[in-house]
């Protein structure tokens, strides 16, 4: 059976193959993770996050993991969730926010994005760049199309509220400085951030981990970039979009 994500209305992305707990025992090389079973067996499953994961990769955390029996794949595991001792989640896999949004997207399910009837994802643009969503048709033929970047946000250090980013990332300082010329060219250009916790209430930028993005934040908005934040509902059947976060700027 191989590994897909299987989509139902209100952008609910549900896992195929159930999850199933383990205890972490470490995370490396940036896209590893050995944990054990219940069962007491030991793997070796995929993470499918290159950032920092601070807060979410200390031995002994309960985590749930997606097992998959498809002969194209060297790991037979991959890390979804981690469950906090509050018995809140947090969604680890940074692929998730582009696969919800999109099925949102086209549903026109997505609060302040919904007029638009075309969705094309990863389309080319500024320097060797890829958008995530650039949306088109919103009904009216001088309307201007928007490009949207979508940020995954799984740091949180204060309670309730969601931080990002959790480590330095020049990619997305160059992605705030490639919509802003967007925005000075007369089109729509809006940062996404997407909380994958479910214990957070609202969003804010860690200026003390990357002072460079947040100073390019504050001239990325400046010149017209738009800011959104949504948070989910996460458990171990699947992912889905909620509502819209207050963000407060540092």
């Amino acid at each position: 059976m191989a590994l897909h994500w299987q989509w139902y209305r209100a952008a609910v992305m549900r896992f195929q193959t159930p999850l199933i707990p383990a205890t972490l025992l470490r995370r490396y090389k940036r896209f590893l993770a050995d944990a054990r079973l219940d069962d007491g067996r030991e793997i070796t499953a995929h993470v499918a996050n290159p950032g920092s994961m601070m807060g979410l990769k200390d031995e002994g955390l309960r985590i749930w993991l997606e097992p998959n029996d498809d002969p194209k794949r060297k790991l037979k595991y991959a890390w979804r969730l981690v469950e906090h001792e509050t018995g809140a989640f947090t969604g680890v896999d940074t692929g998730v926010p582009n696969r919800m949004l999109r099925a949102a997207l086209q549903d026109r399910r997505v609060p302040g994005l919904e007029g638009y009837t075309r969705v094309r994802p990863e389309v080319k643009y500024g320097e060797n760049s890829r958008i995530d969503f650039l949306l088109s048709g919103e009904g009216r033929p001088d309307a201007p199309d928007a490009y949207v970047e979508v940020k995954s946000v799984t740091l949180s250090r204060t309670p309730g509220l969601a931080e990002f980013p959790d480590s330095v990332t020049a990619r997305g300082a160059k992605h705030l400085a490639e919509l802003a010329a967007m925005a000075r060219a007369g089109h729509r250009a809006v940062i996404l951030y997407l909380v994958q916790r479910t214990d957070c209430s609202a969003v804010t930028l860690a200026a003390d981990i990357d002072p460079t993005y947040a100073a390019g934040f504050a001239e990325a908005t400046a010149q017209g970039v738009e800011v959104l934040a949504f948070d989910c509902a996460i458990d171990p059947g699947g992912v889905s979009l909620k509502g819209p976060l207050p963000f407060h700027a540092p």
